[in-house]
């Protein structure tokens, strides 16, 4: 059961609460949807006093019996909130085909997200899996060791695989890749077949510029001819740091930044930024 299915079965009372419109800036663009129930919530409108206001006027409908409602509120200093735009906001109760409805637009959301495959189930591998997890992704961690992938606690799918340049043959189109294996000689492999297919969003090895220098030197006898896009070192300047954690947040980051660039999607029925379609917010006040 995903998350918003969760929270739909344990709250029989709901507010549907959409940005209708949205003029000038706000924390959210139109089309993002939250739920309210009477002490939780699921999803965000972008927090602050907008937020606030929002949740009360809906628990005032859920308290009163109300079914709809309407709200244009100004984000300037009358609400303590200094964006500058403006925006309406529609709330309506929700019925058995209101619920219907955002569980079918989360699944059609969540089928969407981009693939990350992480190849290696080691420390770093792990840490990256763990971090994965709670975005809007899909997260895939591959390797052929047992004994790594069973020490993976993140909720993603885990691969068993002694060929795992068969995921990358299978994989979709614009999904990211990074290689971090116990075998130079597989990540030079792997690599190299991912950037072959020339539609990834991402593909990145971890190693030094030294790694880099030798895998442009095997690649002119071995291919790919273009080996611009490889990121190598990956996550950018992370300093003297070399704890997994910390180099897991770096390369999250630049593999989200790579995604979001490469696939800009329309704002879905339900809006999600987080694991299982969560959002921030966790689903609870």
């Amino acid at each position: 059961m995903t998350g918003l299915a969760t929270f739909l079965s344990r709250h029989d009372a709901i507010v549907r609460v959409a940005l209708t419109s949205v003029r000038g800036s706000s924390p959210r663009e139109a089309g993002t949807v939250m739920l309210a129930a009477a002490r939780a919530q699921w999803g965000t409108i972008g927090g602050g006093q907008l937020e606030y206001l929002a949740l009360d006027q809906a628990r005032k409908m859920l308290r009163n019996g109300e079914t709809t409602a309407t709200l244009d509120v100004p984000l300037g200093p009358d609400i303590g909130q200094c964006c500058g735009g403006r925006v309406e906001i529609a709330l309506a109760t929700m019925d058995a085909t209101a619920r219907a409805t955002a569980l079918a637009a989360d699944a059609a959301d969540r089928a969407a997200y981009p693939h990350v495959y992480l190849f290696g189930a080691g420390h770093v591998g792990r840490a990256l899996a763990g971090l994965f997890a709670q975005l809007p992704v899909r997260c895939i961690l591959v390797d052929s060791r047992t004994e790594e992938l069973v020490q993976c606690a993140a909720h993603i799918e885990k691969r068993l695989s002694a060929l795992p340049e068969a995921d990358i043959e299978t994989a979709p189109a614009g999904s990211a890749f990074i290689v971090l294996t116990h075998d130079h000689a597989l990540d030079f492999l792997l690599t190299s077949a991912a950037l072959a297919r020339q539609d990834a969003a991402y593909v990145g090895m971890i190693g030094s510029a030294t790694k880099r220098a030798k895998f442009t030197a095997w690649a002119k006898d071995n291919g790919p001819d273009d080996i611009s896009n490889l990121i190598c070192p990956i996550g950018g300047p992370t300093g003297t740091d070399k704890r997994p954690a910390v180099i897991a947040a770096f390369v999250v980051a630049e593999v989200m930044a790579a995604l979001t660039k490469a696939e800009v999607r329309e704002t879905p029925a339900l809006a999600t930024s987080g694991p299982n379609g969560s959002t921030g917010t966790g689903g609870t006040t």
